[in-house]
């Protein structure tokens, strides 16, 4: 089991590293970067499910005060859910336009 949460805890600490380069830079993984309209929302996103994954690992191994088991599921179980509601909404938001451009297509 411990082996299983470790990795947890390497990809939590992918997904912090994934987000601050997307806040930092606006680069998006190749793979997403077709998707995602919004990086600013995709790097939170990643840095609170990649929060969650290491808090939570980071509990399992008592690196951190223990807490009681309530907040430990609650509690990570809502920096995730917040994280995936964010990397969605960036994905599904519409680009910003900006009206001080003249429409490319028109006149």
């Amino acid at each position: 089991m411990a082996w299983v949460v470790g990795t947890a805890g390497f990809l939590g600490l992918l997904a912090i590293a994934l987000g601050i380069v997307t806040l930092r830079t606006g680069w998006v993984l190749p793979t997403a970067r077709r998707d995602v309209t919004r990086p600013k929302l995709h790097g939170l996103g990643a840095l609170l499910t990649g929060a969650s994954a290491l808090l939570q690992s980071l509990l399992y191994f008592h690196i951190l005060p223990s807490v009681s088991w309530e907040v430990h599921f609650f509690g990570g179980n809502a920096f995730l859910l917040a994280g995936l509601l964010l990397i969605a909404l960036s994905q599904l938001l519409p680009l910003r336009r900006n009206p001080d451009h003249a429409d490319p297509s028109g006149a």
